[in-house]
């Protein structure tokens, strides 16, 4: 019997592509190519071309893109009296 444990790592990774991202976001697909085509989402910072030519959405950047300030949306919420 070993004296060590074994651990399962996950391994997280910094891009996907349109479709992970559709699953990890909770956006659509077409959501997320539409944000990338009307430049709501930069090239370069929320997404980027691979070598091979698909796009790959960087996760740490739209991780920085939800938390930029900006005016709250008052969107699903009540309107006090």
């Amino acid at each position: 019997m070993s004296n060590y444990e074994t651990y399962e790592y996950l391994t997280v990774l910094r891009f996907g592509t349109v479709r992970r991202a559709s699953q990890v976001t909770g956006y659509t697909e077409n959501a997320i190519r539409t944000k990338i085509s009307t430049g709501v989402w930069p090239e370069g910072l929320v997404w980027k071309w691979a070598p091979d030519g698909v796009q790959l959405i960087d996760f740490e950047g739209f991780n920085l893109w939800c938390q930029r300030t900006g005016k709250a949306s008052m969107r699903g919420r009540r309107q006090s009296a």
